[in-house]
């Protein structure tokens, strides 16, 4: 399954690599123009009949993780995150270090040794720390290096029906769709950006839209899901197996109304189930796409994960499905989206 390929590929910001080189050979035979922008993106377009409306479609390949600050003289590593990862998932979970991908575990004093204080908090970043088994600084230093990226071991796996697991589905999964769409044909022109850095500032973003200067642009992401016990109703922000979720506003974009209607006509007239995103909070690609150069008409669809920006998150790919069916939908009625 390609969602496992490109989940278990390591690629913090900054690092995306790895993701690029191996969606770069994936999407080649589908496209007439790929190239890497200076800032990283890869960007890969399918020329049209037409010329005009030209669509970007944007897709961050980073992950959050983590980067080692300092190797301490007992031989283990400080380190701080790389984007939003919550302090409080971090103790005793495994680790890949560095390019030569050592294993690690992140430790933090026994609970045992804790004091009552201690106990009723999340330990903190700098109150924790990678034990790679080392006995020293400077057996430490042989094996990893401050800057060194540090990745979350995790495994793609099946869960119940029609449910899977991973690390990074944040965004891979909007990756994926992207390389589905790709392997159709369109009247319109077709760019997609698969982009850097978005986990820690939307910093690929602007810099693809600039370069492909789109009339339209949708961003497909992984977006958080709260359909979980505890949550209160109103901040459920989307749920899984209620299909793609279409954004109306977030903390860096506020959504053409237009624009939302139209597509939301056309899930229904196509029976594809969708849904709102019904929190403000989080933001993504379209924060930078839709005011880059004179602006841009952006939308963003997602598919809903549960526990993102975490070692695994949860995605039901029926969602996964009718998010490409929408898409795909949303570019073949482009003039009618836009009129």
């Amino acid at each position: 399954m390609l969602l496992k390929e490109l989940t278990e590929l390591l690629g913090a910001s900054g690092d995306e690599k790895e993701v690029r080189e191996k969606i770069r050979e994936i999407v080649k035979p589908y496209v007439d123009e790929i190239y890497v922008d200076r800032i990283g993106n890869l960007i890969a377009c399918k020329k049209g009949k037409k010329e005009k409306p030209k669509v970007m479609l944007a897709a961050h390949m980073d992950e959050v993780a983590l980067m080692v600050k300092s190797v301490n003289e007992d031989g283990t590593l400080s380190f701080s995150p790389v984007g939003g990862v919550d302090n409080r998932i971090l103790v005793a979970k495994a680790v890949k270090v560095g390019e030569k991908k050592i294993n690690g575990v992140i430790g933090a004093k026994p609970i045992h040794l804790q004091k009552k204080g201690e106990q009723e908090k999340p330990l903190d970043f700098h109150e924790l720390y990678i034990d790679i088994g080392a006995a020293s600084k400077e057996e430490a230093l042989k094996h990893v290096s401050p800057g060194d990226y540090v990745y979350f071991e995790s495994n793609f796996e099946l869960l119940g029906d029609g449910y899977v697991k991973a690390k990074a589905l944040d965004d891979r999964i909007g990756c994926n769709v992207l390389i589905e769409i790709l392997k159709n044909t369109y009247e319109y022109p077709v760019c997609t950006a698969f982009t850097v850095q978005e986990e820690v500032g939307l910093r690929g973003a602007g810099v693809a839209a600039y370069n492909v200067d789109p009339d339209f642009a949708i961003v497909v992401e992984g977006t958080v899901a709260a359909d979980v016990v505890d949550s209160e109703p109103h901040l459920v922000s989307t749920e899984l197996g209620k299909g793609p979720a279409i954004s109306l506003v977030d903390r860096t974009t506020l959504y053409d109304r237009k624009i939302i209607d139209k597509i939301v006509k056309i899930a229904e007239k196509n029976k594809i189930p969708y849904q709102f995103r019904r929190i403000a909070s989080g933001g993504n690609d379209a924060g930078k796409i839709h005011i880059t150069k004179g602006g841009i008409k952006t939308v963003a669809i997602s598919v809903p994960c549960r526990y993102i920006h975490s070692f695994d998150s949860v995605a039901n790919l029926n969602d996964f499905d009718n998010t490409v069916k929408l898409v795909d939908l949303v570019i073949k009625n482009i003039e009618e989206v836009l009129g």
